[in-house]
């Protein structure tokens, strides 16, 4: 398969003709002496001529939701620029497509949510009981057996996950920033966020079973979740809407020295904080809001955002501003996250 990459540049084709397994293979040397290695399906290790002089190690997840189509092509882009020589590799860097069977069935999950089985998730009751399952524990250990593998001494851990919203936004490009489990947040990863076009980020209060917090949690790697605009059918993205994030990770990888030349005002930035995620505990829960409404939506005191049964949900503070309602979620998980303007932030 590797062959085939060297030949076609497109791994993601490589992917989707094999959702349900891929052997490990190479490494194999490119002519210009970076390496690559298929770990299994949708899993592409790559690393440069010298990796003694890295000093970052790069986790670029997308499709854990297949139909987030946008953020795949953007990788998939990526690894064919790697390949053909035109994006020059100074960094180690671990490509995922996280759910190569749903990608391949343009579906958002084949039966589970897989960014809800992370940080052991996958394990707990009922256990490994499908093909989700399965996966996130075969990524967790993927992402476990890059970091190891690192040279020794100091590293910059990165993880990005990206994704796009099912909704329309106010901010169409944002983050969110995983609980740093009461560590201070980094303006330094804010920077790369202003430089990549992204000026929206939401602070999580609590950890939680997505892929980005698992990294942040196990590995203490500076991790996102990033909303790259909206859920569209693969080839109907216009990827030129984020040529700013492509050429900021481009820059991470290559080591450009473009990438050091961006000035920071923390001022141009939306920092939100999660005040309550709203959990659906009933099947009669439903949104009071239409089906269409942007995230980042706001409601003011007193507005009604949801009913569980009979049961209203209705906004207690002066405001607040809405993201990823989803009353379709199963019982016991959540159908909408709360936001506040973030305050008293811990900076480091």
């Amino acid at each position: 398969m590797l062959k085939t990459l060297r030949t076609f540049h497109d791994f993601l084709a490589i992917t989707l003709a094999n959702p349900y397994y891929l052997g490990a293979e190479g490494p194999v040397t490119l002519e210009n002496g970076t390496r690559i290695s298929i770990w299994d399906t949708g899993v592409l290790l790559v690393e440069p001529a010298v990796t003694c002089q890295t000093h970052t190690d790069l986790v670029l997840s997308s499709g854990v939701h297949g139909n987030e189509t946008a953020p795949i092509e953007l990788c998939n882009k990526m690894i064919a620029d790697i390949v053909n020589g035109t994006l020059a590799v100074a960094q180690r860097v671990l490509f995922i497509f996280g759910n190569p069977q749903a990608i391949h069935h343009s579906t958002r999950i084949v039966e589970e949510n897989l960014n809800r089985l992370f940080s052991g998730e996958h394990s707990r009751q009922p256990g490994l009981v499908n093909k989700e399952r399965h996966r996130a524990k075969a990524l967790e250990g993927y992402v476990r057996r890059f970091y190891a593998k690192a040279p020794s001494g100091e590293r910059n851990r990165l993880h990005y996950d990206l994704h796009t919203a099912i909704r329309g936004s106010v901010h169409p490009q944002f983050a969110i920033y995983p609980y740093p489990d009461s560590k201070p947040y980094y303006q330094a990863q804010l920077q790369f966020l202003q430089q990549a076009g992204i000026d929206t980020v939401l602070l999580h209060n609590g950890p939680t079973t997505t892929f980005s917090y698992f990294s942040a949690h196990e590995f203490d790697a500076h991790a996102f979740t990033i909303e790259l605009g909206k859920v569209l059918p693969m080839g109907q993205n216009d990827l030129r809407q984020f040529a700013e994030f492509d050429y900021a990770t481009r820059a991470i990888i290559s080591e450009s020295v473009a990438s050091t030349h961006h000035e920071f005002d923390l001022s141009k930035m939306n920092i939100y904080q999660v005040s309550r995620s709203i959990v659906k505990q009933h099947d009669g829960f439903r949104l009071n809001f239409a089906k269409d409404l942007c995230n980042f939506s706001r409601f003011e005191q007193g507005a009604t955002l949801a009913f569980d049964n009979e049961q209203a949900v209705v906004v207690e503070a002066q405001f607040e501003v809405i993201v990823f309602p989803n009353a379709d979620v199963p019982k016991g998980q959540r159908a909408l996250i709360c936001l506040q303007p973030a305050q008293d932030v811990q900076w480091l």
